[in-house]
């Protein structure tokens, strides 16, 4: 609405021309794009448009006019691209696309990873990205350290100070030198020390404020973010579902003690997200009422998940679940917030968890999953019941979850899980990638049997977190689109 509305400033308060208010409006307004799910790229009725803001509407026409008449000329003879690169989607109802009038009418573009801003740039608006090519450029988004790190997580901020001073602390880039010292016993038994009273503080906190007891000798196993299909929620909860199985087969396997955490949010209206709650919600409660699973799982969803729940759970976290269906995620914040936390990523390669797994070394990462364009190439022939008829353990959990063993005094609720992952294609490819989840989770499991590897990584990770400040992603926005060059403050 910016673009609309400057110009009409610009043309009607300021008696403008219509060639310099344009340059004025696309030399001030810049457009960062944040996801690439269609419900964000926003699409709104003409008719709302006319009825309460018409002048904008005749400017966005004419904006739209003059952009197709650029567009016949430079690609002549090629509609198609007319209509897909128009600010009007035309139809029934005409919507204006603005995601398209963001783009046209600012000088910069950009994603927030690398692999989103390629996908932007390659696949969602490819038509005005070859148009406007000098306009398009990656921002990796980035957390704040204070809050993150120093605030949130004393113990660890100490440790990392005595072992490399504190100039970390406004310049995360200072990190890396605790790479070479990843060997270090005095560093490893710092870090150790600082995960142990993290876990400890957060398990008497959530005794005290949810009457909730966990257990601080058990992995630590974390998700925490909006509920959604693509973020796979109920991915997780299919392995966790898929480790029953073998306990309840095999009572004697040896397996680290685990504690699953999830938290997050649903839209109001996203009926199948709060569904995959109840669903995690049943599980939990099912497996802490088997007395064979007491001290070896234990699942809980934390409720009113908040910016004071997360200061208190990353640090305590051991694991951190990254497991968007690859191509999906923009770039994730909570990954570079347990990451700089010392707790491991187990994930797919999508959002920023590639360039964390780059910077910390992909050895140091659980990476598992389809990529991107194995996603995108699986579409028109991918069918989850492959998945369903040929992995065994994938079947097991299917069948357990739909013969009411986790809703035994409400029969049928999850069918509507059945119809995403099975009847209705499973768009999100969760059984594609559940066998591979599970082999990166027994690999997970070996390394942290053997603490001293464990927390070589640890470390590790933490030295690759510097990239992911926001005060490197500011300052290049402040150098690469906004132009500003800083003020000291005396």
């Amino acid at each position: 609405m910016s673009v609309p509305e400057l110009m009409r400033i610009l043309l009607d308060d300021a008696g403008l021309g219509w060639d310099r208010a344009w340059d004025i409006t696309r030399r001030t307004l810049a457009y960062t794009n944040h996801t690439l799910l269609p419900e964000a790229l926003e699409k709104w009725p003409v008719e709302s448009f006319d009825m309460l803001v018409p002048r904008n509407l005749e400017i966005i026409f004419e904006i739209n006019r003059r952009l197709l008449d650029s567009v016949r000329s430079r690609f002549p003879n090629d509609e198609a691209r007319v209509e897909r690169v128009s600010l009007v989607e035309e139809g029934p109802v005409k919507h204006v696309r603005m995601a398209n009038l963001a783009i046209v009418g600012s000088h910069s573009t950009n994603g927030v990873s690398a692999i989103h801003s390629e996908l932007l740039r390659k696949k969602t608006v490819k038509d005005l990205a070859e148009m406007f090519p000098e306009r398009f450029s990656n921002k990796t988004n980035g957390v704040t350290p204070r809050r993150w790190l120093l605030l949130a997580n004393p113990p660890l901020a100490r440790a990392i100070t005595g072992a490399i001073g504190d100039a970390w602390i406004t310049d995360l880039g200072e990190l890396r030198r605790l790479s070479p010292l990843a060997d270090d016993p005095t560093v490893r038994d710092g870090f150790r020390k600082a995960k142990r009273d993290a876990k400890c503080r957060f398990a008497d906190w959530l005794k005290s404020s949810f009457d909730m007891t966990v257990d601080p000798d058990t992995v630590f196993d974390c998700q925490i973010k909006r509920i959604h299909e693509y973020k796979r929620q109920l991915l997780n909860a299919l392995r966790i579902v898929v480790l029953y199985n073998r306990l309840r087969e095999n009572p004697k396997l040896e397996m680290a003690p685990r504690t699953f955490f999830f938290s997050g949010k649903a839209a109001p209206a996203y009926r199948l997200a709060k569904l995959i709650i109840k669903f995690i919600d049943n599980l939990a409660g099912t497996i802490d009422g088997d007395p064979a699973m007491r001290g070896r799982l234990k699942v809980l969803f934390l409720p009113e998940y908040d910016v004071s729940l997360a200061e208190r759970l990353i640090p305590a976290s051991d694991v951190s679940n990254q497991i968007s269906t690859a191509g999906y995620e923009a770039t994730g914040t909570s990954n570079m917030k347990f990451m700089m936390n010392a707790a491991l990523t187990i994930g797919t390669r999508d959002g920023a968890t590639i360039e964390m797994a780059q910077e910390a070394g992909e050895e140091n990462f659980f990476l598992f999953g389809l990529t991107a364009e194995e996603v995108a190439s699986s579409r028109g022939w991918y069918d989850p019941h492959w998945h369903y008829n040929n992995e065994p353990e994938t079947r097991a959990a299917l069948d357990l979850i739909f013969s009411d063993h986790f809703s035994r005094y409400e029969p049928g609720i999850f069918g509507e899980l059945r119809n995403a992952l099975l009847t209705h294609g499973d768009y999100y490819m969760h059984l594609a990638d559940l066998k591979s989840y599970v082999d990166a989770d027994r690999r997970l499991l070996e390394s942290y049997a053997a603490p001293e590897n464990w927390t070589r990584k640890a470390i590790l990770n933490v030295a690759g977190s510097g990239k992911f400040s926001s005060d490197r992603a500011i300052a290049e926005y402040a150098t690469d689109i906004w132009k500003v060059k800083p003020c000291p403050v005396q």
